[in-house]
């Protein structure tokens, strides 16, 4: 039997949030395999749903720049909330989206571009040795598209440009620009919402896929004893067609309307519009997702269970 650690049960528990005790279980019986135990959990049906298998941890903002036909989110990670509300660190969040905006640049790239009279990496530094408390700027994306608009939704916004959760959707399309925005303000917020992971069903990756359907499969044949193989695959595909309407942005139902498929609602803009109007690309950050955070008080709970 695989040796357990305290270090395996708080890493299991932050990316699934499951029980302590029963990532303890899921580890066991899956010989300490992270992944494995993960989708065990799911089987089992201790884990009832988890389109990201992610436990929000981190402290910080997003900022989000738009500027016509372009966009930049940027997340900027502090260890505390109380930093996170912090004016200076607030404009701080705001100037770096300007510049990965005009800029056009990733994480990477935007610490090296000027910010005033010096670097960006070097204003992060001075406010970390200011305030006292570690900080990074995690990830930079910028989104851009031609003809058409790029839209932006923050929630949970401390200011219009600064939030927990940022959205960029780029709308191609020729049609009447002020109509696209309101459109696109309103599909940002039902990405920010419904959290798609792709596009398409042909912008799931294969490895999402195959992890999805192998869950599937095992679920389905512990509910079907004694039924024939092609009620068996009828099942399966009917609960991959669930995972797609729950995770494909253009087969989710619009959270503004609850009833209207995406695609059908950009089927009707375009005929509104007079103009094709297409999803050209999306983009959705929000605050520490991925990131883990222990606490001491946490970490001698899971050492009391397992022994360590």
């Amino acid at each position: 039997m695989a040796n357990i650690t305290a270090t395996m049960v708080k890493d299991l528990r932050d990316k699934t949030g499951a029980g302590m005790m029963d990532c303890k279980k899921a580890l066991n019986e899956t010989g300490g395999d992270m992944e494995a135990a993960s989708d065990w959990l799911r089987k089992t049906g201790l884990l009832k749903a988890a389109k990201r298998a992610t436990r929000v941890a981190a402290e910080g903002l997003i900022g989000v720049a738009v500027g016509g036909d372009a966009g930049a989110l940027v997340e900027v990670n502090s260890e505390t909330d109380f930093v996170a509300r912090n004016d200076e660190f607030k404009s701080f969040v705001k100037q770096a989206a300007q510049i990965a905006l005009v800029e056009g640049c990733d994480a990477e790239k935007l610490l090296a571009k000027p910010m005033g009279n010096a670097t960006v990496q070097h204003i992060l530094s001075d406010m970390i040795a200011k305030i006292g408390e570690n900080m990074s700027i995690r990830r930079a994306v910028t989104l851009a598209v031609s003809p058409g608009i790029v839209a932006s939704y923050v929630h949970n916004a401390s200011s219009p440009e600064l939030g927990k959760i940022g959205v960029l959707v780029a709308l191609k399309s020729t049609a009447d620009k002020a109509k696209l925005a309101a459109l696109g303000k309103q599909l940002a917020m039902h990405v920010a919402a419904a959290a798609p992971l792709a596009l398409t069903q042909e912008h799931l990756s294969k490895d999402v896929i195959d992890r999805e359907r192998a869950i599937q499969t095992d679920l389905v044949n512990q509910n079907s004893q004694g039924k024939p193989a092609n009620i068996i695959e009828k099942m399966l595909e009917g609960r991959m067609r669930k995972f797609y309407e729950d995770t494909v942005l253009l087969s989710q139902t619009f959270v503004i309307d609850g009833e209207t498929q995406v695609a059908k609602v950009l089927e009707k803009a375009s005929k509104d519009f007079g103009a094709p109007v297409e999803i050209a690309g999306f983009v959705r950050f929000q605050v520490g997702e991925g990131i883990d955070k222990m606490t001491d008080d946490f970490a001698d709970e899971v050492g009391k269970l397992t022994g360590h």
